[in-house]
C-alpha cells in the first residue's frame, strides 16, 4: 500500500488483545494509538509547509531523505522512519498459528542453513542492538536474505534492501510487560509472527527484483 501525505494512523488487522499473553494489551494499545500516532501526527507538520513534497510517497521520504531542506530533513527521516517501521512491524503479527512456508522457507535454509541456525542468529543479534532501534531481515539485490541491525528509525530502504520482517527494539516495544528482559520479548514475538505475511512480502520482492532485472537503469 502506498501512502501520501497527509499520513494517517492505519488500523491494526487485528484487536488491541488478540495477541495476549505474548503481546500485552496495554502495551499494544499505547504502541499503536499514542507513539504511532505521535509520529503520524509529526510527519504531516513537517510536510505541511512543502506542497512540493507532499506528492512524495512514504517510502522516497526515506530513500531520497538527503533531497529535502535541511531544516526538515532529519525530522522527515525520524518520523518517517517511525511510520514505516511500525505500520510493517504490526502488519507482520497475527493471533493465529503460522509456519514458515514457500519460497521464504526455502531462502532461510539456503541462506541460513536450518530454522534452529536462523533463530539463533536472529535471537543473538536482536540481543545485542544497543540502546534502540530495530532488526530487520531483508532481501538484497539477487533475493538473498540478511539480518539488518539498525539504530533509531534508520530502516534497510536507503540502502537498497528490501525488507521482509522487522522487529521492535526500542523498550517501549516490551518494557510494560517484560521490563528490561529483552530476550523474553524477542521469544514472545517468535510466537505470533505472521509466516503467511513474510512469505507473501517475500514473494513480492522477488517479483520486485525480477521487474528491476529487466528495465535496468
Amino acid at each position: 500500500m502506498i501512502q501520501y501525505y497527509p499520513f494517517e494512523l492505519l488500523p491494526l488487522p487485528y484487536l488491541y488483545d488478540a495477541l495476549e499473553p505474548h503481546m500485552d494489551t496495554e502495551t499494544m494499545f499505547y504502541h499503536h494509538s499514542r507513539l504511532l500516532k505521535t509520529d503520524v501526527d509529526n510527519l504531516n507538520r513537517l510536510l505541511k509547509p512543502y506542497p512540493e513534497f507532499q506528492e512524495w510517497a512514504l517510502e522516497r521520504l526515506l530513500t531520497e531523505n538527503k533531497s529535502l531542506p535541511g531544516e526538515i530533513r532529519q525530522g522527515v527521516w525520524n518520523h518517517a522512519g517511525g511510520v514505516y517501521s511500525h505500520q510493517f512491524f504490526f502488519g507482520e503479527m497475527t493471533p493465529n498459528s503460522t509456519k514458515l512456508s514457500g519460497k521464504l522457507k526455502d531462502a532461510v535454509l539456503l541462506d541460513f542453513d536450518t530454522w534452529e541456525a536462523f533463530y539463533e542468529i536472529f535471537f543473538e543479534t536482536a540481543l545485542k542492538l544497543f540502546g534502540s532501534g530495530w532488526l530487520w531481515l531483508a532481501a538484497d539485490q539477487r533475493g538473498k536474505l540478511t539480518l539488518i541491525s539498525l539504530p533509531n528509525q534508520d530502516t534497510p530502504l536507503p540502502k537498497g534492501f528490501i525488507p521482509i520482517l522487522n522487529l521492535d527494539l526500542w523498550e517501549h516495544a516490551y518494557y510494560l510487560k517484560h521490563k528490561d528482559m529483552r530476550a523474553s520479548y524477542i521469544k514472545a514475538w517468535f510466537q505470533v509472527v505472521n509466516w503467511y505475511e513474510a512469505e507473501r512480502r517475500y514473494q513480492a520482492a522477488l517479483l520486485e527484483i525480477a521487474l528491476r532485472g529487466s528495465h535496468p537503469s
